[in-house]
């Protein structure tokens, strides 16, 4: 019972603060053209959702985190809880950061004005005729300074394994010249299970790893970049999936 009061609380209060605070939100970025007050409304939206939940986020590995150059952030995803988790544990150290996600969440009310006026790109995964213009939609907005967080499963996936990767993050890092940062979380599937609606609370834990250079890369090295970044994230998911089941 606890736990589906505290995930009812946390639902009602995003819903109504993105009612309330997304609208002026949106027009101060329109007359501005400065995001950073949307960017700070959506942690604080997502701040506000993961206390109500008992949801806490800790970043380790900052260390490893280009504030001053763009990048493309590559995160295992095997939670509903780990896109706003990441999102909230690096928005606020970059002046643009963008999101490539499924089409399918331009569904969600409001919320798709201010994936818009973010630059988030949305992708339709099974269809490579807007994939295609999406993936150098991002490639150009890296080229002008923005970072990019990508799922490259493309779906949640199991607990402490990588599902296949989708190559659109890596080309378009490549084709950028920008480099692969790969992110590991874990804990949301301990807050949030596949299948369930209910959040329990629970500790997610993002851990940024060591860049992956792309410069002088071509097309034909994407393969070979997908399996320095997988490799890199499953050691490190391997380590806190053995260290979440053995406390």
């Amino acid at each position: 019972m606890v736990p589906f009061l505290r995930t009812s609380a946390a639902l009602l209060a995003v819903s109504l603060y993105v009612l309330i605070v997304a609208p002026p939100a949106l027009a101060w970025t329109f007359v501005t053209g400065r995001l950073g007050g949307l960017y700070r409304a959506g942690y604080l939206g997502v701040r506000l959702g993961f206390l109500l939940a008992g949801l806490r986020i800790r970043l380790t590995g900052a260390e490893h985190v280009l504030t001053g150059r763009a990048a493309v952030y590559v995160a295992n995803h095997g939670s509903n809880i780990d896109p706003p988790a990441l999102f909230a544990s690096l928005s606020g150290l970059f002046p643009r950061l963008c999101v490539l996600y499924k089409a399918e969440l331009r569904r969600l009310p409001i919320l798709v004005q201010v994936f818009d006026a973010a630059g988030f790109v949305p992708v339709e995964r099974a269809n490579r005729g807007q994939s295609l213009p999406a993936i150098e939609r991002a490639r150009q907005a890296l080229v002008s300074g923005a970072s990019f967080l990508v799922f490259p499963e493309g779906t949640r996936g199991p607990e402490g394994r990588l599902l296949p990767f989708k190559k659109g993050g890596f080309i378009m890092a490549i084709g950028a010249q920008v480099p692969i940062v790969p992110v590991v979380i874990s804990g949301g599937q301990a807050a949030m299970q596949k299948g369930s609606l209910l959040i329990r609370p629970a500790t997610v834990t993002v851990t940024v790893l060591e860049p992956i250079p792309t410069s002088g890369l071509t097309l034909d090295d994407r393969d070979e970049l997908i399996v320095k970044a997988r490799a890199s994230m499953e050691k490190e998911l391997a380590r806190s999936y053995t260290e979440s089941h053995l406390t």
